[in-house]
């Protein structure tokens, strides 16, 4: 059997964010240590614990912890929890890198253990205004394309796209649902609302599948994602570059 399998050697990029945790980070983690991944995001949350289940009376357990993660470099994925609140621990506050636990990737780059995952690059993700959030409280896509293909049965093309004139008509059915949308906000919003509307026809149209790959072509995240794999590839070509210094005659210390 050959050792040190790497697989097809084309670029990741990774995408976390704070609910990111334990399985997640270490696949991340892994990735990171050996230079196989740009990780795009925010810090994980850091979860590193194994624990096994003890059953007590009155339906209840004990998870008495037996055991810590640890990516290939050696560095601890759990964030420190001592002598913090419940809800800061799980809101992910006051997470720190631990400065002791500094390991190098297979490149020699500098990664921390202590608090989870740190992404190479940060990308915080993006909030909805509080229109999007009307909007999508509202249910106002969904009632729209219902009410849309009651009245219409042609079908639409694949490039079809919402045009003025129906993005004004899903403005004023919006507002009649109880949306109070001002102007400058529709026209900040305009852009990303047809997204949003095209996706919810695209479910009726074509199917939920479409749908979906819409959403993820309209997805910001994963446009930039897709914009870092030369990072992706310049790490790993960094990683073979100096694997194969270290492997080389002359780099080796005669005994």
């Amino acid at each position: 059997m050959r050792r040190g399998e790497r697989g097809p050697e084309y670029p990741i990029v990774v995408l976390v964010d704070r609910n990111s945790a334990s399985a997640s980070e270490i696949l991340s983690g892994a990735l990171q240590d050996h230079d196989r991944a740009w990780v795009l995001g925010e810090n994980t949350f850091g979860k590193g614990l194994v624990q096994a289940p003890y059953q007590l009376s009155g339906n209840t357990a004990l998870l008495l912890t037996i055991a810590k993660y640890y990516t290939p470099s050696g560095r601890l994925i759990q964030r420190d929890y001592a002598h913090k609140s419940f809800y800061d621990y799980y809101s992910r506050r006051q997470g720190k890198n631990n400065d002791d636990d500094l390991r190098k990737t297979d490149s020699g780059r500098n990664v921390y253990g202590g608090d989870g995952i740190t992404p190479d690059e940060k990308w915080e993700p993006v909030k909805f205004t509080k229109l999007e959030g009307q909007l999508i409280g509202s249910l106002s896509y969904f009632y729209f394309a219902a009410d849309y293909f009651g009245k219409n049965t042609l079908p639409l093309a694949k490039d079809w796209t919402p045009d003025p004139a129906l993005l004004n008509e899903f403005r004023a059915f919006a507002t009649k649902r109880g949306v109070k949308i001002e102007d400058a906000d529709f026209q900040h919003d305009r852009e990303q609302i047809a997204s949003r509307l095209k996706e919810e026809f695209f479910i009726t149209a074509f199917s939920k599948d479409d749908a979906d790959r819409l959403a993820l072509d309209n997805d910001q995240e994963i446009r930039k994602g897709v914009d870092s794999l030369p990072q992706s590839k310049a790490l790993l070509d960094k990683a073979k570059e100096v694997l194969a210094n270290h492997q080389s005659p002359s780099s080796r210390i005669e005994r």
